[in-house]
């Protein structure tokens, strides 16, 4: 709309004065005389000079007035540009560049649809040129952006700039952006591999998984201090369990690579067969077995496999928790206090029950991988079938460490499954719409329940060779009775704790059991969880389920202490395949743990996001730092908790004798503790040793001792050639207060036997 026509309506006013001036001007219509220029626009005059036309022809595309229309959100008058310094340049080559658009057709700047703009100096636009104009493009002087709608005039411009006997536009030094290239930054340079590499892996360790797992490691190594101060000499909690757990993962790992198919067929409680299903194996150590060999080797590789235990531990809760919907610090408190628990002191002596940091991390991968958040509930677009293969891997690899842990972890998942199949089909009949699952996350799911089945089914079958040679391994009903905490149980620690253990020993001394019936998982954790059933980031919903998860798992870890089992543990012993190797039903204490855990996390985050908000308020943000680190002292209190006095007595050190006598051999004195040290001893070459330590005591073992106690004598000669015993070891400093004390040094000529002094040890040889 021009300014001469009327305005109606909410049309603002016609601008005058310095308002006009400041306007585009429109372009002008076909056949329409160039409007003279008012002497208050200087740059128009100077194009106009330079570009002025013969009379009555209309003004060239390249040479008109350059107004954009008035509805053009981006136009601009046309105050400088390559036409206006042709005009400071003088007129000549204005005019020979008019002369050869002229010379072809009439070329008519009316039948331009936009006039064409170019940058110059950054502060206008030039809308000299179009795109058509050959004359332009040869001058060098614009970049046309515009559209000409005569095709016939734009060809004839052409075809004359072809014959082009004038080579002026060709002689026009280039006006545009290009003069201003010296002016602009120089490209950035290309990185160099190794620079590459040196940002992927900055990226890599400042990654959220790499500090969370450095600093689990850093604070498993010094949490558990001072495991790793004489990692070869040295034991934590005792030197008896932990020596039949460092015989169990060298054994592994030397068998599978000598030998696989004899992995069940141990080198221990000979001549027994399925030896190594006697207790939990640590087969999932079986590599680190494989490094390494000697009794020094396997007590150092007990103590790295220790702290990395805790260390997963740790991580593992810690991803869980975050995959729920837990901030940093809430992620932190969970894996924290579920792997410091002072509960779990007491069980210092059993790696099997410290190696389970694999069941929360195969439940994060698991969750990763289906989308699914306890904060954020179920996120199709998130699912990931990466996820849930290595889920699976970490479950089976977590069943492989032992049935003690695995199998309720096994029964867990399977109830996870069956749940989650019946919800998704309840959904899709009650909505009428299928949920979105997708072919690939079945297919995974399919394939990683079988292998975690499957490696449940071979590691099951051992055990039930055993339980079949030996009927009377099984537990009865008052076995677990033994072992069953009660209730006060729950607020007493053991003795290895540092905060609690010198406070505790009046309520320890009550109990019958107390190794296995101290089950404070921490007065602080009980205190986080407590506030988050009423300040969380958790729905109320799940709130109460976890509380309910609680006391239901408190129910079991009693046993028969609560109402006799009845409705408990009870008909899980009598009802489910396996349970009935379960002797310690307070170690289910550790799916209390991790329940209590979450409603920590829970807590602490909705804490810590609530401190974020109040610091975002404040203007100055103090005393938001503080406010921040206070955030932190759940994580503190629940760290000092976990302090503890836990013992690191030195290995006894390997008789000579054994390092070179020859199998199979029988080590005395034999009883529970010392042949588990045997055990340790016989990981120099692995010669066949009757003795042995685990959770039952084989009948055959039990005659052996018997018999063996009248040893050298012709009954206890004859009755060990028939077993196949070619060596007897006899320890001197373990024979105080023992039969051998007397006998050690008699003749043994008469028994058609040879006895030799090897060091501290005599060596019989049948």
């Amino acid at each position: 709309m021009t300014s001469g026509q009327p305005r109606t309506g909410n049309t603002p006013p016609t601008p005058t004065g310095a308002d006009t001036e400041s306007r585009p001007a429109t372009t002008a219509a076909p056949g329409t005389p160039t409007q003279p220029a008012r002497p208050s626009d200087p740059a128009r005059t100077s194009d106009n000079a330079a570009t002025e036309t013969t009379a009555g022809s209309p003004p060239d595309v390249g040479a008109g007035s350059g107004a954009a229309p008035s509805g053009d959100p981006e136009a601009a008058p046309a105050t400088s540009g390559p036409a206006s310094d042709t005009a400071r340049r003088g007129d000549t080559k204005a005019a020979t560049k008019q002369d050869a658009a002229q010379g072809g057709s009439t070329t008519s700047a009316s039948t331009a649809k936009d006039s064409t703009t170019t940058k110059d100096t950054g502060a206008t636009k030039d809308s000299t040129s179009t795109k058509d104009s050959t004359a332009a493009k040869d001058s060098g002087a614009t970049k046309d952006t515009g559209a000409t709608k005569g095709g016939d005039a734009g060809k004839g411009a052409k075809g004359d700039d072809a014959d082009g006997p004038d080579k002026a536009d060709g002689e026009a030094k280039p006006v545009g952006p290009e003069r201003w290239e010296a002016f602009a930054s120089a490209p950035e340079p290309r990185p160099s591999i190794f620079t590459r590499a040196g940002r992927a892996v900055g990226r890599f360790l400042i990654h959220e998984w790499t500090l969370a797992t450095l600093a689990a490691t850093a604070l498993a190594v010094l949490m558990t201090w001072p495991t790793l101060r004489y990692p070869r000499y040295t034991l934590p909690q005792d030197y008896w369990d932990p020596s039949l757990q460092a015989w169990q993962m060298a054994w592994s790992g030397h068998i599978l690579l000598a030998d696989p198919a004899r992995l069940w067929q141990s080198n221990t409680f000979f001549p027994e067969l399925w030896s190594f299903a006697f207790s939990d194996t640590l087969l999932g150590y079986a590599p680190a077995g494989m490094l390494g060999s000697g009794p020094e080797d396997a007590i150092l590789r007990y103590n790295i496999m220790f702290v990395l235990a805790h260390a997963l531990a740790t991580l593992g809760a810690y991803a869980l928790a975050r995959q729920l919907g837990a901030g940093r610090i809430g992620a932190a408190v969970a894996g924290v206090s579920y792997t410091y628990a002072p509960w779990l002191l007491a069980q210092a002596g059993h790696l099997h029950v410290l190696s389970n940091g694999g069941i929360p991390l195969a439940l994060a991968m698991l969750a990763r991988g289906h989308g699914w958040s306890l904060r954020h509930g179920y996120r199709p677009e998130r699912r990931h079938d990466g996820w849930v293969y290595a889920g699976w891997l970490v479950a089976a690899w977590q069943l492989s460490l032992g049935f003690g842990i695995g199998l309720p972890f096994a029964y867990f998942l399977a109830g996870t499954v069956l749940v989650a199949a019946v919800l998704f089909f309840a959904r899709r009949l009650r909505t009428r719409q299928a949920v979105p699952f997708g072919r690939r996350l079945f297919t995974a799911d399919l394939l990683g329940g079988v292998l975690f089945a499957g490696i449940g089914l071979l590691m099951a079958f051992p055990f039930y060779k055993v339980t079949e040679l030996h009927p009377y391994a099984e537990r009865t009903i008052a076995d677990i009775s033994i072992f069953s905490p009660p209730a006060s149980g729950f607020v007493t620690a053991p003795a290895e704790s540092r905060i609690w253990g010198g406070l505790h020993e009046g309520a320890r001394a009550a109990l019958p059991w107390h190794p296995e019936m101290t089950l404070l998982p921490g007065f602080v954790l009980y205190a986080l969880a407590a506030g988050g059933l009423f300040f969380s980031v958790w729905r109320l919903r799940q709130r109460l389920l976890l509380l309910v998860g609680v006391l239901v798992t408190m129910a079991f870890a009693m046993g028969t202490r609560f109402f006799d089992g009845t409705f408990t543990y009870v008909p899980l012993f009598e009802h489910l395949p396996g349970w009935s190797g379960l002797r310690t039903p307070g170690r289910l204490m550790l799916w209390t743990t991790l329940l209590l855990a979450l409603l920590a996390a829970g807590a602490v985050t909705a804490l810590t996001d609530r401190v974020r908000e109040l610091t975002a308020q404040r203007i100055p943000s103090w005393p938001g730092p503080w406010l921040r680190m206070a955030t932190l002292l759940p994580l503190l209190l629940v760290t000092v908790e976990g302090l503890n006095t836990t013992p690191h007595p030195v290995v006894p050190t390997q008789p000579a004798a054994m390092r070179s006598a020859e199998g199979p051999m029988l080590v005395l004195p034999s009883n529970q503790s010392l042949d588990q040290h045997v055990m340790l001893w016989s990981t120099s070459g692995f010669p066949d040793v009757v003795n042995g330590g685990s959770g039952f005591t084989p009948r055959q073992l039990d005659d052996v001792r018997r018999v063996s106690q009248s040893f050298p004598d012709q009954t206890s000669v004859d009755y060990l050639r028939t077993l196949g015993v070619r060596t007897v070891v006899l320890l001197r400093d373990q024979v105080a207060g023992t039969p051998w004390e007397i006998t050690i040094d008699a003749p043994v000529e008469s028994l058609g036997i040879s006895r030799q002094e090897v060091g501290d040890a005599v060596v019989y040889r049948l």
